[in-house]
């Protein structure tokens, strides 16, 4: 599985159920990445979506306790085992694991590959993921040259998970 995110200098990804900022470059290369694969996400996630509607071209699957959630384009999976039986024959490199922080970390362990759109700034945030840069497991193996938006520097990064 592969988790794609965007977060701050602090791993910050969100307030208030909202993504810290939107880049037009960042959300180019998220569609880039996810289009004609399966996306994981969390239902708050899928509800912060316009519309609440799910990605178009994408496999859509929702993570949520609810088992009466229901959207239409979506599958849902009540639970971990049940997202396994989803999932079952899926290629690990073409799922995504798109968030929120509650999902992230309960997929993180799953996911061999992160690809993370890292922002230079302290973003004020509710909602973080691990840090990979600490973590003894992952080893960033690619990094883009600098991209700017407006006054914001970030990079587009590709973390491997080395003990797998």
């Amino acid at each position: 599985m592969v988790l794609i995110a965007a977060v701050d200098n602090n791993w910050a990804i969100g307030l208030r159920g909202d993504l810290l900022v939107r880049i037009p470059a960042d959300q180019k290369y998220f569609r880039s990445k996810t289009i004609g694969n399966t996306v994981v996400m969390g239902r708050k996630t899928l509800e912060s979506f316009p519309g609440g509607q799910p990605l178009i071209k994408r496999r859509n699957i929702v993570l949520t306790r609810d088992e009466s959630y229901s959207v239409k384009g979506v599958e849902t999976a009540g639970s971990i085992e049940a997202l396994d039986e989803l999932l079952k024959g899926s290629d690990p490199d073409k799922v995504f694991c798109i968030g929120g922080g509650s999902v992230y970390r309960q997929l993180l362990e799953r996911c061999d590959t992160a690809l993370i759109t890292k922002i230079d700034k302290n973003f004020e945030a509710d909602t973080f993921i691990s840090d990979l840069d600490k973590d003894p497991e992952w080893s960033l193996t690619e990094e883009s040259e600098e991209q700017t938006y407006f006054d914001l520097i970030y990079y587009f990064r590709t973390y491997r998970r080395s003990s797998k």
